[in-house]
């Protein structure tokens, strides 16, 4: 896995950092995929193109089924792994969101120690853009006094290869909140607890995503906001509008 130190899935998935294949996976695949309908997400509480699918392709073989089924699909990643799939994505009712939370390759070295950096990143947008595939950036977790003061520049910087973007803010869980004290002052922050996850104050969590929502505006980008009640006029919040032919 990348293991992103704001991870929240590991405040509920068991050894969640350890990527393992679903059991008999492909065969069940095939059997279930007829029955959707709607697109398929993939993945929004993981990453399909973690380090171990280099060795393993099974997002790639699982593409294929995708593909053959003609089935939507949004993929959603912190990988540069994904261009190596343009020659069938490129061919699919497919979409592309990549996560970019600096522009700064050694801080994202210590937020998410196992994902390509944000160059590699920026490059893949390029290459998937120029294939004709749809892509959006999501800009998740907004982290103050880490990369907060950045995101005109990484809206800037991704606007020529995508139509949207989704940003939020870092909503810690116990867990992923120590991890986060490595990087950052927590104790600095009023958090409020909403069940088992911390949000900051309203107020600047609304500050920080005006920001990103003005940067969009000037680059001509539909903005959205994740789980934060941030009213946006985009037609969808994950990006889902852009796969083609997909209503």
């Amino acid at each position: 896995s990348h293991a992103c130190l704001y991870c929240y899935i590991t405040s509920y998935i068991p050894n969640a950092f350890h990527a393992r294949l679903k059991k008999d996976l492909f065969r069940r695949l095939k059997k279930e995929v007829g029955k959707v309908d709607t697109y398929i997400s993939m993945s929004n509480s993981s990453d399909p193109y973690t380090p171990e699918e280099e060795e393993l392709g099974a997002t790639r073989k699982c593409l294929k089924i995708f593909k053959e089924k003609d089935v939507p699909l949004l993929i959603i990643t912190k990988s540069s792994m994904v261009a190596r799939d343009i020659d069938i994505l490129s061919d699919m009712r497919a979409s592309v969101s990549i996560t970019i939370t600096t522009l700064r390759d050694e801080i994202a070295k210590k937020m998410e120690p196992y994902a390509p950096p944000p160059s590699k990143r920026l490059e893949a947008l390029k290459n998937l853009s120029k294939a004709g595939i749809p892509c959006s950036v999501r800009l998740d977790p907004i982290i103050p006094g880490i990369n907060e003061g950045e995101v005109e520049k990484i809206v800037e910087a991704v606007a020529p290869y995508v139509h949207h973007i989704v940003s939020s803010t870092i909503k810690p869980r116990n867990d992923s909140m120590k991890r986060m004290g490595a990087i950052m002052d927590t104790a600095a922050y009023e958090w409020e607890r909403h069940g088992n996850t911390f949000y900051l104050p309203r107020e600047m969590r609304f500050e920080m995503l005006k920001r990103v929502e003005e940067a969009c505006r000037q680059h001509g980008i539909s903005f959205a906001a994740c789980r934060e009640g941030y009213k946006f006029r985009a037609k969808s919040c994950d990006g889902s509008h852009l796969i083609p032919s997909y209503k």
